[in-house]
């Protein structure tokens, strides 16, 4: 699958404002996980430890920033999908490989979730 319409379009049509909708959804999603995240990490830990709560919080954001860096490496380096020319690369396996993966990591918080026993409960 080429990406034929992008090439086809003149250079005049594009414009950066294309990546705007796609910033604001990621900025919005950001903000409310990082206050789900730390509201949970704060709540979930014992009163002694909520500082350290969260710290695991802000280090599983850092985490994840560096696997992903550690990702787009390993895929630009032996898959040939991210070109320096994009109308030789494939971003398109790139961004199908990462819904995936995203995919798989819903999976996995659903999967957790369901089994997760709040301090409540015990």
């Amino acid at each position: 699958m080429t990406p034929s319409w992008r090439l086809a379009a003149p250079a005049s049509s594009m414009s950066i404002m294309w990546q705007a909708p796609c910033y604001f959804v990621l900025g919005a999603a950001e903000v409310f996980t990082s206050i789900g995240m730390l509201e949970f990490f704060y709540d979930q830990f014992p009163g002694s430890m909520k500082s350290l709560g969260s710290a695991l919080a802000l280090l599983a954001i850092a985490g994840g920033n560096y696997l992903n860096s550690v990702l787009l490496g390993a895929v630009a380096s032996t898959t040939g999908w991210i070109a320096d020319n994009l109308d030789q690369g494939h971003l398109d396996y790139f961004f199908w490989f990462m819904a995936g993966l995203s995919v798989l990591n819903l999976l996995q918080f659903v999967y957790c979730s369901t089994r997760y026993k709040s301090i409540d409960q015990l």
